[in-house]
């Protein structure tokens, strides 16, 4: 669940210190799900689905391999250095972005990053699709070790727990959302006691953080050592939600929380789990639950099955988030959400996003049916968009913190070979399920790629075909046509040009309002846009006026409510019920010589036809408003 839960930077006191406290338990909650719950299945699918032998070294090896990943990838990189990376405060890949699209000024840098941008969010989807699949398919999958005969019945129950899981999301998570936090202390307590009791048997096992066993694995093994990376990265799946939830919690409360409770918990149990296994070899078949005593397997199973719900939770919720950031920055259609809290605007339900994921997610689990085989596709999309991360971060350390070339070199080319290397790992995995999530986000990829292509072409035919503001204004003076009370807002996109809307308003109804908005909507590179910068007007001859309304790509458009803001200022009378929003409805037509290949304009044409309307989006009342429908070809 991403809730908006906005931080406080006040220093000192106890005021500060509770609502750092409030903060770090609620990020326990929302932040670490995925990571969270990758010890249900990390260690047993790198030894059963590479056939590692379970010997002293190997155990050891794989150990090292799994601490430095999350010391090198999650606090290092994230933790460390990408969480200073901040969007005014916002993180995840769409600010980072705009942050890095801010630091260059070549158009063709500016393409590639946008490209990589728009791929990483892409990517994400797929995230989005394995994470529910793979976390409680993992957790019910206890049920088999409890009870053998009930294996016919984890993949039912799976889809059961998930059907119930999306079907609540239009319910809103506000009322379960304050359990998160306390239900993920009690998991991870659980996890690092599980831990901490077989480490009593075998404290040698402690030796595992030692880099050498890491080295010692990867020469005895080669290539066989290089590519069970493809299964160990399953530990680090998750790492960038510390990064995207950054703007809901702040980074101290992220950063307290990674270490001083889901790190250490964590690592306990891969190690509890390491000795189990050199005292068991046969436990390597499920080491997760075979570490708890019989009489603790049910409720392990329950609390596993819950821990996956939020970890699941908080990836759906994000989907919904970043859809709605691709729509403010012109990457996708306006769709329609819904709130499901009164007090948190971060909280929204999106429909057509929350059953496309559910169809997916349910399509995965009857495809593979276990975790096991799940765990190849799982990974390929989260190391492409590590690597993103890092590219991206290289230009803004290097170009907006002004780090010196080799410097920022040596943080480009360290953590690169971390990333190539699982990337290059899971890479082999491919044809064996890792399709999926690359598939899901080109598709995903090509629909963001191809809308904003869309927009643009039309943007450009519409300027092209758009009568200059000053000439219509001087024309005026000519011939003024009968003018009537109250106030015209015309919706633009050209703020230099007369709105065709305009111009049908005066051949068809003969008559102009005595004053008339021409208002452009413009979203800033930024999460939001303070108040006092919302709106900006400029008084024109005739009883026009030129207003400029901005947004950031986490701000929630409401043109009634920022034209409210005139009143307060004085720069304009603005009253409702005296109000006539006038927009424009384009049909769509192909051009002798498109823009673009066919098969992308037909595409094009479907999401713009399906595209809910802009006076829902802009939270316009429907009785205010009037479409005057225009034929454009693009």
């Amino acid at each position: 669940m991403s809730q908006q839960v906005s931080h406080s930077s006040g220093q000192g006191g106890h005021t500060s210190d509770g609502r750092v406290a409030a903060l770090t338990l609620a990020a326990i909650g929302v932040v670490y799900g995925d990571i969270g719950t990758s010890p249900l299945y990390t260690m047993k699918e790198i030894f059963g689905s590479h056939g590692v032998p379970v010997t002293h070294d190997n155990v050891l090896g794989i150990l090292s391999l799994v601490f430095w990943s999350l010391m090198l990838i999650v606090s290092l990189k994230y933790v460390v250095f990408i969480m200073r990376a901040d969007n005014r405060g916002e993180g995840g890949i769409m600010a980072l972005t705009a942050l890095a699209q801010r630091a260059v000024n070549s158009p063709r840098k500016m393409l590639i990053l946008t490209v990589l941008g728009m791929f990483g969010a892409a990517l994400f989807y797929g995230d989005g699709v394995i994470t529910p699949a793979m976390t409680v398919l993992s957790a019910v999958e206890g049920l088999e070790v409890a009870t053998p005969a009930l294996k016919p019945f984890v993949v039912p129950i799976t889809i059961v727990v998930l059907v119930g899981l999306f079907w609540m999301q239009s319910k809103g998570t506000a009322s379960v959302g304050a359990l998160f936090g306390p239900v993920m202390v009690v998991w991870f307590l659980t996890l690092g006691g599980l831990g901490v009791a077989q480490l009593i048997a075998h404290p040698s096992i402690l030796a595992a953080v030692n880099p050498w066993y890491a080295l010692e694995f990867f020469i005895e093994h080669r290539i066989h050592g290089f590519l069970t990376l493809g299964s160990v990265v399953l530990a680090v799946t998750g790492g960038e939600a510390l990064y995207a939830d950054m703007g809901h919690f702040g980074r101290q409360p992220i950063k307290r929380a990674w270490f001083g409770l889901v790190l250490p918990c964590i690592f306990l149990n891969y190690l509890g789990q390491g000795a189990l296994m050199l005292s068991d070899p046969a436990a390597v078949r499920n080491p997760f639950y075979l570490m708890a005593p019989d009489w603790a397997l049910y409720p392990m199973v329950a609390l596993s099955t819950m821990a996956s719900i939020i970890a699941s939770q908080a990836v759906i919720s994000g989907a919904f988030s970043l859809t709605r950031q691709a729509t403010q920055l012109g990457y996708c259609p306006r769709i329609a959400y819904v709130h499901t809290s009164a007090k948190e605007i971060g909280q929204i339900y999106v429909p057509a996003v929350n059953w496309a994921l559910l169809l997916a997610v349910i399509a995965l689990v009857l495809g593979f049916r276990s975790s096991s085989n799940l765990a190849s596709a799982y990974g390929i999309a989260v190391t492409f968009t590590m690597m993103i991360d890092t590219i991206l971060a290289f230009v803004v350390v290097q170009h907006l913190w002004s780090w010196s070339r080799w410097k920022s070199a040596a943080f480009l080319i360290g953590f690169l070979i971390v990333d190539l290397s699982f990337v290059s790992a899971c890479a082999v995995k491919i044809l064996d399920g890792g399709w999926f999530p690359l598939v899901l986000g080109g598709c995903v990829f090509t629909l963001l790629a191809t809308w904003k292509r869309g927009r643009s072409l039309l943007s450009e035919r519409t300027r092209m075909e758009t009568m200059p503001l000053d000439l219509f204004l001087q024309s005026l003076q000519h011939a003024p046509p009968h003018r009537v009370e109250g106030l015209g807002v015309f919706m633009t996109s050209n703020p230099d040009g007369v709105p065709r809307s305009l111009l049908h308003n005066l051949l068809h109804n003969k008559v102009l309002h005595e004053r008339v908005v021409l208002l452009t909507v413009q979203t800033e590179d930024v999460p939001l846009v303070p108040d006092i910068d919302r709106i900006e007007i400029e008084q024109m001859d005739y009883g026009f006026y030129r207003a400029i309304v901005r947004y950031g790509f986490k701000d929630e458009p409401d043109i009634p409510e920022a034209l409210k803001m005139l009143n307060e200022s004085g720069r304009m009378h603005f009253r409702m019920m005296e109000t006539t929003f006038f927009l424009g409805r384009e049909r769509l037509v192909p051009h002798v010589k498109p823009g673009m290949a066919m098969w992308r304009e037909r595409l094009f044409f479907f999401m713009f036809r399906n595209a809910s309307s802009a006076a829902d989006f802009f939270k316009i009342p429907a009785n205010r408003v009037v479409e005057f429908g225009t034929q454009v070809e693009i």
